[in-house]
């Protein structure tokens, strides 16, 4: 189970500054509520997605 920041804490942080296990709890989180994602939402998802891909991906983004 995750057990780290939330949220409203890591929405006021870049997410380059974010830890890999945030990426991939908040990734996965996203992924399970796409459809019903609004306009800021999608953002923050792409957002995500992107530094994933940054890092090399969801097989080299090692959990801390």
């Amino acid at each position: 189970m995750y057990n780290g920041r939330d949220m409203t804490e890591l929405s006021m942080m870049a997410k380059t500054d974010w830890k890999n296990d945030e990426l991939a709890f908040f990734h996965h989180s996203f992924q399970q509520i796409v459809p019903y994602l609004n306009t800021e939402g999608q953002v923050i998802q792409r957002e995500i997605v992107e530094e994933i891909q940054n890092r090399g991906g969801l097989k080299n983004l090692k959990t801390e």
